[in-house]
């Protein structure tokens, strides 16, 4: 896989777990997944009570589905290097959510790996 244009996105995230729900009570939501366990809910975090760990996004170029080996281009470092992640992937490109607190380790996981990160 040949480097990819990555930027880190302004925004901070949670991430939760809604059991019994099949839809959020607001529409603060940036990704929904409806599973049989439940609703897993992407938000933007908020300092006026969105509770959690707080996510940071890392968002590539758009590409088309077709396209293998895109999002293992990038979850692939962080993998190796320990970072979790959490991802929505889009019709465009994917989502790579990583702790707040390991962005920094995660940017430079990803620029070692020869991807270009903004």
């Amino acid at each position: 896989m040949s480097s990819l244009s990555l930027r880190v996105l302004p925004d901070r995230f949670v991430v939760g777990h809604l059991p019994a729900a099949t839809f959020p009570e607001d529409d603060e939501w940036v990704a929904l997944v409806r599973a049989p366990e439940g609703l897993t809910v992407v938000a933007h975090a908020s300092p006026f009570g969105r509770d959690g760990e707080r996510w940071a996004g890392v968002y590539g170029d758009p590409h088309g589905l077709d396209v293998p080996g895109m999002l293992a281009a990038v979850v692939g470092p962080l993998a190796a290097a320990g970072v979790p992640v959490f991802v929505a992937s889009t019709f465009h490109a994917d989502l790579v959510l990583v702790p707040e607190d390991r962005l920094a380790t995660a940017v430079d996981v990803l620029a070692d790996a020869g991807h270009q990160v903004a």
